[in-house]
């Protein structure tokens, strides 16, 4: 469903061109968002430890799961960014390890690193297939890590906003979505409103946090922490249509070097929140990074909820009426 007006979109779901002037900014500079490009990330965590500096948030422990080397485990309220640790036992795409190395086996060397033991043999056949195996030329097995700095969405229609009582989620005219934590009265209806589980309250007061796209720093022409900090350029911060196209450019590349795989998250004005402010470039499913497959924004249906509401109520009413009209 479309407004009357063709450029602006529909105000629940759907393509929206000008989110900020949806939001009542006539001559706001053009949308800012975070492209991720997880094939660069070496999980150092700098946008974590930048992000929490910047922004004073408070510690939030080192609770491992047990699983990975991942001590934040997920996006929180003391977490605004999330840098995710995923073992895979495969190799990346169509890339091979030792390329350009045929007459060296740079896995047998490493393993000899400052040790004098020969180079490991083949895997026995009795081996566990999901067991870690000893590399050797022949038959080895492959690892590759799988890492994903996670961020808020900044979502073209975010329903966090939506069903804000309160008004301490408002879009800036950055279009990105930010909370005002002395407005916020903890009610925690954005918390089961968001599609991907990203707000959340802090259990001292019940106030609800999350990225706000460093707003200040963007208010002063700088780029958010978190993006200045990162290495490799895996956190890219900038206008969303330019980035965008980088984006679609570099799957182009990495599909033409045999990374078939790779695969963008959240970019298309089409999904089912309208575009996200801040996507992905993937090397597998979004389950696997712990991303929902298909997220919608949960008050697209709203209009039609509300009318099957009141003809709900309606009946009910001519019901009561007719009812009171049959008494003698």
């Amino acid at each position: 469903m479309r407004d009357a007006d063709e450029g602006r979109g529909n105000a629940l779901y759907g393509p929206q061109p000008d989110v900020s002037g949806a939001a009542g900014y006539p001559d706001a500079p053009p949308r800012v968002g975070f492209f991720t490009d997880t094939s660069v990330c070496i999980g150092c965590k700098a946008c974590e430890v930048a992000c929490k500096e910047w922004n004073a948030i408070p510690a939030d422990g080192l609770g491992l799961t047990g699983m990975s080397y991942d001590n934040t485990r997920g996006l929180g309220a003391d977490s605004w960014r999330h840098v995710a640790f995923v073992e895979q036992r495969r190799p990346l795409g169509g890339q091979e390890p030792g390329v350009a190395h045929d007459d060296v086996d740079v896995f047998a060397a490493a393993s000899r690193l400052g040790t004098d033991a020969p180079a490991p043999g083949p895997a026995p056949e009795t081996a566990p297939a999901e067991r870690i195996s000893p590399l050797s030329p022949e038959g080895r097995t492959e690892l590759r890590w799988l890492m994903s700095s996670d961020v808020c969405k900044h979502c073209t229609h975010a329903a966090c906003l939506d069903v804000c009582p309160t008004g301490a989620l408002f879009r800036t005219e950055f279009g990105t979505v930010v909370v005002q934590e002395d407005v916020c009265n903890g009610c925690g209806y954005c918390v089961s409103a968001c599609p991907y589980g990203v707000i959340d309250q802090r259990e001292d007061d019940g106030r609800v946090w999350k990225c706000t796209l460093c707003y200040d720093r963007l208010g002063v022409g700088m780029e958010p922490a978190c993006a200045k900090s990162c290495p490799t350029d895996s956190i890219q911060f900038g206008p969303l249509e330019e980035l965008r196209e980088r984006a679609r450019e570099r799957v182009a590349r990495l599909h033409a070097a045999g990374v078939t795989d790779a695969r963008l998250y959240g970019e298309s004005p089409d999904d089912g929140v309208g575009g996200a402010g801040a996507f992905f470039l993937l090397l597998d499913e979004p389950e696997v990074y712990g991303l929902p497959p298909d997220p919608v924004v949960t008050t697209r249906d709203l209009p039609g909820m509300w009318r099957h509401a009141a003809v709900a109520a309606a009946s009910l009413v001519a019901l009561a009426a007719a009812g009171f009209a049959r008494r003698p």
